[in-house]
C-alpha cells in the first residue's frame, strides 16, 4: 500500500500475468511460446508499443483499490467510460453509502497548499497562494464540513434512511470514496500518460505516481516500452 495525499491511499490487489504474457500472446499467432523473457521478446514488447499493436497488452491486468477524494474519483471515471472502445473489461466498483456508514472522512489541503488562479485559464492551477489566504481557505472548508456533518448525524439518530441521510453530507469534492478498478495493462499506461503529465491536475498526479511504481515492479519492460 502506498499512502497518497492526507488520507488516501493505492494498494495493489491483484495482477495476471508478466511481461512474459505480451510476448506469448503476440507469438500466439504463430504457435510459439517461451517460458522465460529473453532479449529478443524485450525488443518484440518495444516494437509492439512503437508501432500500436496493443492488443498484447491487454493479455495482462492489475487491479487496484484506491481511497481518493471524490474530485480524483470522478477524473479517473472517464478512464471507465473512454475505454470501451479498446478495452471492454475494465472494471470499477466503489462503495456505497446507500448501505454502510464507514467512517466519513475529507480530504483538507494543508495551509500552505492552496493553489492560485493560472495565468492561463486551459491550466488548472497556479502557484500556491500565501499561508494567511491558505488558513482561511483551510477554516471555511472546515466549518461547511461540520455543518453538513451535523445535519447528517441529526438524519441518522432519527431513524432516516441511510440513503437519504447521506443527502446532507456534504457533497465536497474533498469527500474520500473507495473504489476498486481492474484495467489492461493497456488501460494502467494510457492513465498514466495523460496523468503524470505536468499538466494533470496536482492531487490525481500524485496517485498516478503510486499507480505508476507497482505497474513498473510488476511489468517493468511493457510499462516502459508504453509511456510516452
Amino acid at each position: 500500500m502506498k499512502k497518497v495525499l492526507d488520507k488516501g491511499y493505492v494498494r495493489l490487489v491483484d495482477t495476471m500475468g508478466s511481461d512474459l504474457s505480451v510476448v506469448n500472446s503476440a507469438r500466439v499467432s504463430f504457435n510459439k511460446a517461451t517460458e522465460s523473457l529473453r532479449d529478443e521478446d524485450k525488443k518484440l514488447i518495444k516494437y509492439l508499443a512503437k508501432n500500436d499493436h496493443t492488443s498484447p497488452f491487454r493479455h495482462a491486468t492489475m487491479q487496484f483499490e484506491i481511497y481518493a477524494p471524490l474530485m480524483v474519483a470522478r477524473q479517473w471515471w472517464k478512464y471507465i467510460i473512454g475505454s470501451s472502445h479498446q478495452d471492454p473489461f475494465t472494471a470499477w466498483n466503489e462503495s456505497s453509502r446507500r448501505y454502510v456508514t464507514e467512517a466519513i472522512e475529507f480530504y483538507i489541503p494543508e495551509e500552505n497548499a492552496w493553489r492560485s488562479k493560472p495565468e492561463n485559464m486551459k491550466q488548472g492551477s497556479g502557484d500556491n497562494l500565501g499561508i494567511e489566504i491558505g488558513k482561511e481557505a483551510t477554516k471555511k472548508l472546515l466549518c461547511q464540513i461540520e455543518a453538513g456533518m451535523k445535519n447528517y448525524d441529526w438524519a441518522i439518530e432519527n431513524g432516516i434512511a441511510t440513503e437519504q441521510a447521506r443527502l446532507f453530507i456534504p457533497s465536497a469534492y474533498g469527500l474520500m470514496v473507495r473504489w476498486y478498478w481492474t484495467t489492461s495493462l493497456q488501460g494502467v499506461a494510457h492513465f498514466l500518460n495523460q496523468r503524470t503529465d505536468d499538466h494533470a491536475q496536482f492531487e490525481i498526479r500524485a496517485y498516478a505516481e503510486a499507480v505508476k511504481s507497482f505497474a513498473i515492479d510488476k511489468f517493468p519492460i511493457a510499462i516502459e516500452a508504453l509511456l510516452i
